[in-house]
């Protein structure tokens, strides 16, 4: 007797950062999932460096787990060291990083996904799809079988049709010493996806043993490290150093002696690369003025005597890698392990996504990763985060779930991709932010863990804890606007803090507006935790919440009232059906980028390139009359 064919709620193809995601998410939402990888050994891999977090990408580690993702809690269980990023500048880009045990990392996300109830893994390679009209309701692999599935989602990274550069080598690879994948993206073009070409790169790794640290300048974890995870309990061993070194003019010279076989200056590399993070060969052409650059040494883990160099990403030929390096104080008879290369591979421009990361094209099927042109570990699981969570939630024939840009960094990052044309690798910043004071990296869980607790993403155990933060904090700064001490006692600690005395009685929250003072300045005059040197992590966190509120209260202020002024753009909708080429007074470029991206909202549209301001004034406009000639039975 023949076994029925099973079919999954969810498949997902591709186990990198964006793929561990979505499958975790798809299954504690309930949906029968399955992970389809070309290797189960490389489940989780960190790809390149061996870090998580750092600027703005920190934030999107603290958001992910607010709703319930698994990147930040891996990071804390897997840290080798652990900084805070920007302390000097204000809250709004202080940024938390975390150097990390490379295999340790990939073997305990590996865990929690097998550990994971209505999860399943399977070894295969996925060479098209299975359709049926224009939908998808399957995954063909390399073994011919057929998996039928609900919803599929594509987080494939740099595997499809991935090309290997070293020096005027090169060799079809996903990564290194990994296959390619070549099948998916020929499917998909016939179906008229648009796909597109990216580059990106890695450095070499040397022998820590064959390193002169005693040369470089020693870089140390922080004495409080912050975790990136709320949900499970942290708790830090012993920190691993990095170190900083430099490049010399010697080392210059030996990489310009190398350009004749540079793939990248001889054109044989055709992909854009990403313009923030360019080769150590690009910076020394760019910036020609520069005698030196920064590399910075990082542990590849605890039980590695290897180093990531930090700032030498090239697809420069072995001799000259191995000279370059060399020549770099500190690391004159240093031995690379590996060797830098760059990797060409396709993706697929974003702005065929709706927000909720679905193909506009083949419904069901979602796209999450460096295959929507993005660049980072942080920006790939943010999106398989979100893509695991609406495949779901198409599965239920329920609303899709989407985080606005005054919500999350996640929110700026899926609305950028799916409304600003992606042409180069896409990479997450506090400036793209226009609201980053409110979006800050501490206040993540408060901003979104309600969200997490709804989807079945985050416990109530867990959900509980915030929301008696979120009270506490409310309490507090309640509290310290009511509270006047007596003036000889205020007195006796603002000459303590160098501050100036008063002559009547103020408020803690009106003194708290001195950049100089701080809540445990006042601690004398209370015993509330809130006040404490030695309070613990729960009224810690109270405190620092209320002291960012306090003393940024009118710069959140303005805030709040540009975020409500914008809602009225942003909660404004375009029917799905709005024929903008009929529009008047409006280029053909525009209309074209109208009808290419559909924006859902008057706000998506305004952040079109190529939208003016007299085009959304134009939009308006016909919206209203659209309205008007609407039958008042159906508005």
């Amino acid at each position: 007797m023949k076994t029925p064919q099973r079919t999954y709620d969810v498949i997902v193809i591709g186990a990198g950062h964006a793929g561990c995601e979505a499958a975790l998410a798809a299954a504690r939402m309930g949906a029968d999932t399955l992970m389809v990888t070309m290797n189960l050994f490389t489940v989780g891999q960190m790809s390149c460096n061996p870090a998580i977090g750092g600027l703005a990408k920190g934030h999107l580690v603290k958001e992910i787990d607010a709703l319930g993702g698994e990147m930040g809690v891996v990071a804390d269980r897997t840290g080798v060291q652990f900084r805070m990023l920007n302390r000097s500048k204000g809250p709004a880009v202080w940024s938390p990083r975390a150097q990390n045990d490379r295999q340790a990392y990939a073997t305990e996300m590996r865990r929690r996904l097998e550990a994971q109830p209505g999860l399943s893994l399977r070894q295969h390679e996925v060479t098209s799809l299975a359709m049926q009209g224009g939908r998808v309701i399957g995954v063909v692999t390399d073994a011919g079988t057929t998996l039928a599935a609900r919803a599929v989602i594509i987080t494939a990274g740099t595997f499809l049709r991935g090309l290997i550069h070293v020096g005027l080598n090169h060799f079809a690879g996903g990564r290194s010493g990994e296959m390619a994948a070549a099948g998916l993206s020929e499917f998909l073009s016939h179906r008229g996806i648009r796909i597109g070409r990216l580059k990106t790169g890695t450095p070499p790794r040397v022998d820590g043993r064959t390193i002169d640290f005693a040369s470089m300048t020693l870089h140390s974890g922080d004495e409080d490290p912050v975790p990136f995870s709320n949900r499970e309990p942290f708790s830090v061993v012993e920190q691993m150093p990095c170190y900083l070194t430099r490049t010399t003019r010697k080392t210059h010279d030996i990489l310009r002696g190398g350009l004749d076989r540079s793939p990248l200056f001889q054109g044989i590399i055709k992909g854009v690369g990403p313009r923030y993070c360019p080769s150590i060969e690009d910076k020394i052409h760019r910036f020609a003025d520069k005698e030196q650059h920064q590399i910075f040494l990082e542990p590849e883990g605890r039980e590695s005597v290897e180093y990531y160099l930090n700032g030498f990403s090239t697809s420069l030929p072995e001799d000259i890698q191995i000279a370059a390096v060399q020549s770099i104080p500190g690391m004159e008879g240093a031995h690379l392990t590996r060797l830098g290369y760059a990797i060409e591979y396709d993706y697929f421009p974003p702005s065929q996504l709706s927000p909720n990361l679905e193909s506009k094209i083949i419904e069901n099927l979602f796209f999450a990763g460096q295959i929507n042109g993005t660049s980072g570990y942080e920006e790939a699981a943010a999106q398989g985060l979100m893509a695991g969570i609406n495949a779901v939630l198409k599965v239920r024939g329920e609303e899709p779930f989407i985080l606005s840009r005054a919500e999350a960094y996640i929110g700026v990052l899926i609305d950028d991709l799916v409304t600003k044309e992606v042409s180069e690798p896409y990479r997450m910043f506090t400036s793209l932010a226009e609201n980053r004071l409110h979006l800050r990296q501490d206040n993540a869980d408060l901003r979104l863990m309600s969200h997490g607790f709804r989807l079945g993403l985050v416990s109530r155990e867990v959900h509980d804890e915030m929301l008696a933060r979120k009270m506490a904090i409310e309490e507090a700064l309640q509290g310290l606007a009511q509270v006047k001490p007596a003036v000889a006692d205020v007195n006796a600690v603002l000459a303590r803090a160098g501050s100036a005395e008063l002559s009547q009685p103020e408020s803690i929250s009106r003194l708290l507006k001195r950049p100089e003072l701080k809540l445990t300045d006042f601690a004398g005059l209370s015993s509330e935790q809130i006040f404490s040197p030695d309070a613990d992590r729960f009224w810690l966190r109270v405190r620092e919440q209320v002291e960012i509120e306090i003393k940024y209260e009118g710069f959140l202020d303005r805030q709040k009232q540009l975020i409500e002024r914008m809602s009225q753009f942003e909660g404004l909708a375009i029917p799905q059906d709005f024929d903008y080429r009929g529009l008047p007074s409006m280029s053909n470029e525009c209309k074209e980028k109208l009808v290419r991206i559909r924006p859902r909202t008057v706000g998506q549209a305004s952040r079109i390139l190529g939208v003016s301001p007299s085009d959304i004034s134009t939009l308006l406009i016909c919206l209203r009359d659209r309205r008007k000639n609407v039958p008042r039975e159906t508005v």
